[in-house]
């Protein structure tokens, strides 16, 4: 099998190292595994990876000191923060300090597979300037390190927008490499949605069906009716990489 790159895995919870060296290794990646993040540093210092996939809770030193050091060592290397724990600052301390993708623990085999083929396959993807006027209200940039996305659940997300409200939305890419995506079925009625349960549903080519689940509970404000709009042209484009829509704005409840 060919091999696709060099991956090193960083996470003291070897359910998380194997898996990802099972999955991904499966896919023609080289993984390298590491438990502590004083070893994934000289690691990234005497060889070169392509991606470096590191938990922020370790047993020595945090990930982000890691993704820092390794941005220092390599400063092309792609890396992705994982963690059981996302808060707010760490998810703006590491797409500040590059991070490629923040993401929150637990994940499928199958969401893991697709975000190296996000990085691997969608790098140097230009959204053009006419592109973002026209729909600079329905995408929403991975990028933005004020308000970076901290919680993805299978293809949603969620992120702090302005004036206390968050955004909820869906990750284009996700879909698209799980073969899916054809249209985004979004409630015109929708007005509160509630954590770990659906508030749209992404329709395929195929047929088949698949449900967006909220991570979040809350009042919504404002709908995305523009967003299959966005979407197709995101798709057509092929201008995925980097952005993501945004499909309902919310007042949190506290429950």
């Amino acid at each position: 099998m060919e091999n696709k790159g060099k991956i090193l895995v960083l996470d003291d919870d070897p359910v998380v190292t194997l898996s990802c060296k099972r999955i991904l290794g499966a896919e023609g990646y080289n993984i390298i595994t590491a438990d502590k993040g004083e070893d994934a540093i000289k690691k990234i210092s005497n060889e070169e990876f392509d991606l470096l996939i590191s938990d922020i809770r370790l047993p020595d030193i945090n990930g982000i000191t890691v993704l820092r050091e390794a941005k220092l060592v390599q400063p092309k290397l792609d890396v992705v923060i994982i963690t059981g724990y996302p808060t707010l600052e760490d998810a703006k301390e590491s797409v500040k300090l590059g991070a490629f993708e923040f993401i929150e623990k637990p994940f499928t085999p199958e969401f893991m597979m697709n975000v190296a083929k996000k990085v691997f396959d969608n790098k140097g993807w230009i959204l053009r300037k006419a592109f973002i006027d026209e729909f600079r209200n329905e995408i929403v940039s991975l990028r933005d390190t004020e308000n970076p996305v901290i919680f993805y659940k299978e293809g949603t997300w969620a992120r702090p927008a302005k004036n206390g409200l968050w955004e909820i939305g869906c990750d284009v890419r996700y879909w698209l490499l799980s073969g899916q995506l054809m249209y985004i079925d979004l409630p015109d009625n929708l007005k509160m949605i509630a954590a770990g349960e659906p508030f749209a549903k992404i329709l395929s080519g195929g047929g088949q069906t698949e449900e967006l689940v909220s991570p979040m509970t809350g009042k919504v404000v404002e709908l995305n009716h523009q967003a299959n709009t966005a979407m197709s042209a995101l798709v057509r484009d092929n201008l995925c990489e980097g952005w993501l829509l945004w499909l309902a704005r919310i007042e949190v409840l506290k429950i």
